[in-house]
């Protein structure tokens, strides 16, 4: 993996005491610790740096994932998901650097588009799925708990969230929701979230150690703290 590291040059070139340091840590000993494919690494770490906030590492790396076997399409849908758990404020800039990136690599847009529900099933496709990975139960809950002037995020959750993103092409349940996870993870003071979101993770197949692998792999980016506030969580929900 250490060649993820290779588009930063600047560094290596006016700093490469720490571009040494991080290199061999980041993209080496942190991946000796992770059972995750390199594929979805790719994933988690452009995640990561999405609600980061860091477009510049996010261009560097992608510039390299596009060469190994992350597809355009994944790189799409991933940007797509990222709206409802960081918002469109913060997922803005990320538009323009995979537009530019894309068009320097000679990738044509748009891309095909990967969508599976319309206005008509958007509510009813997307209550299905928080349905499949929180439970029938708990799902009828939040709706029931839920005072009658904030109804609608409920609604926002199913047709928005849910129905728009989740049901698209691209990218299985299982990346989604684990990318989903990093994102959540890594904005850090969404504790409820990242509970409920571990389940979700449960639910659709990945495991406590694919958790704790992501964890680690994007341990360098988030720091420590949201690191440990992470695994706490996850230990939590498992044990």
């Amino acid at each position: 993996m250490n060649d993820l590291f290779d588009n930063f040059g600047r560094i290596q070139k006016n700093d490469p005491e720490f571009h040494e340091l991080f290199r061999n840590f980041a993209f080496g000993e942190v991946f000796e610790y992770s059972t995750l494919p390199e594929k979805e690494s790719i994933l988690v770490i452009l995640a990561s740096l999405i609600a980061c906030q860091s477009p510049k590492a996010f261009k560097k790396i992608l510039i390299s994932a596009l060469d190994k076997d992350v597809t355009p399409v994944e790189v799409k849908e991933l940007l797509y998901q990222s709206v409802p758990y960081v918002g469109f404020g913060r997922a803005h800039n990320f538009f323009g650097v995979v537009i530019k990136v894309f068009d320097k690599k000679g990738i044509k847009m748009p891309l095909d588009g990967k969508s599976n529900t319309d206005s008509g099933n958007r509510y009813e496709k997307g209550r299905e799925l928080q349905e499949r990975y929180f439970g029938v139960e708990n799902i009828q809950m939040m709706r029931n708990s839920t005072p009658e002037d904030q109804k609608h995020f409920n609604t926002f959750l199913e047709g928005f969230c849910f129905g728009d993103f989740y049901t698209r092409d691209g990218l299985d349940d299982r990346q989604r929701e684990l990318i989903t996870f990093v994102f959540i993870a890594t904005l850090g003071g969404c504790e409820n979230q990242l509970r409920g979101h571990t389940q979700g993770n449960l639910a659709v197949g990945n495991s406590k150690e694919d958790l704790i692998s992501a964890i680690t792999v994007i341990m360098p980016y988030i720091g420590f703290p949201r690191t440990l506030n992470a695994l706490s969580i996850v230990n939590e929900i498992v044990e």
